[in-house]
């Protein structure tokens, strides 16, 4: 099995510069993604969202979605469909 780490920057890159910084004594880390622009995006990832395979890719895919809407693009139906799959799980 892959690791939080791992998953989240083969999601991500080539498009963005991932990074992850320790950032609270709960374990909360927060994920930083840049493009040639700048910062694409900021978001703490809970301990809990960290260790749960289901609520990481929930995770990933609210990402993709408010990545996409920000570059101006119609997210793909699937993205939601795939979000309230695992979110009914």
């Amino acid at each position: 099995m892959t690791n939080s780490f791992q998953r989240i920057s083969d999601a991500f890159q080539p498009h963005y510069c991932v990074n992850f910084s320790i950032e609270k004594p709960d374990g909360s880390i927060l994920l930083t993604l840049t493009d040639a622009k700048g910062v694409a995006v900021k978001r703490f990832i809970s301990a809990e969202q960290w260790r749960d395979p289901q609520q990481l890719q929930r995770l990933i895919t609210s990402l993709r979605v408010s990545l996409t809407i920000e570059r101006g693009e119609s997210p793909p139906l699937s993205g939601f469909a795939e979000g309230a799959r695992v979110a009914a799980l």
